[in-house]
């Protein structure tokens, strides 16, 4: 019987058992990488908490505009004073705990930082109208309180802002600025809170603070896959067929 008919020849067993022993390396660096961004995940949840829970600041003012990031800035309790300009208000689409509906987004003209755009909060469709919510839209000037949010550039998940007809999809400060004329605005919103607003409507402190983090999972995954590829490597070397003499 043709013995290298049954086997395959000692040479293939051994370059199949270094490939999977270079598998079982990159599995390994892919694994070490994801446990990597878990404490890293873990200290941003750690971070964007305390800022959460902390006083209220003054929003960043022009100066430090340049410096406000994700990682330096989001979701920082911050205050604000100045005048709403109201007739410069858009409606972004949204779906929150309390139905589908819009964001409110109203510029706030302050005295020394610039204009900020404030999400003052959520309405449903047939609250759209001021008119039908008598006084929610206050004259002079006012406080605002919340939490700091980056700008959300291009629209929605399949959907994109549409400045020209007016129909936003996400809170793109940039483009919201252009199209209602504005200048000298911060490159981030503020989510209001609650007690920002006057009367049932809009709702505010409806931010949701969620990070996804299966860094853990995908960290086992990678070191399981590395396992086997290891004891893949080990049963072909032990089972690596003599050479014909």
């Amino acid at each position: 019987m043709n013995t290298e008919a049954r086997h395959p020849p000692a040479k293939r067993h051994t370059a199949f058992a270094l490939v999977m022993a270079g598998l079982a390396l990159v599995f390994i660096g892919l694994g070490t990488w994801q446990v990597q961004r878990l404490f890293w995940k873990l200290d941003l949840i750690a971070r964007v908490d305390a800022r959460v829970h902390a006083a209220a600041v003054p929003a960043p003012a022009p100066a430090e505009w340049p410096t406000v990031s994700t990682d330096t800035a989001e979701y920082r309790h911050v205050t604000a004073k100045g005048t709403f300009l109201h007739d410069k208000t858009v409606f972004v689409q949204a779906v929150t705990e309390r139905g589908p509906g819009f964001w409110v987004v109203t510029p706030l003209q302050t005295a020394d930082r610039g204009t900020i755009l404030i999400n003052r909060g959520f309405v449903p469709a047939d609250r759209r109208d001021p008119a039908s919510r008598p006084g929610s839209d206050p004259d002079g000037e006012v406080t605002v309180t919340g939490l700091l949010r980056m700008t959300e550039p291009g629209g929605g998940f399949l959907r994109s802002n549409d400045p020209a007809g007016n129909r936003w999809y996400s809170r793109d400060v940039e483009a919201i600025a252009t199209a209602e004329g504005l200048a000298k605005v911060a490159p981030y919103f503020i989510d209001a809170d609650r007690t920002s607003n006057v009367g049932d409507f809009p709702v505010g402190g409806l931010t949701v603070i969620q990070f996804r983090n299966s860094h853990l999972v995908y960290a086992i995954t990678w070191y399981s896959l590395a396992a086997m590829a290891i004891g893949a490597s080990v049963y072909l070397l032990r089972r690596r067929p003599m050479d014909a003499s």
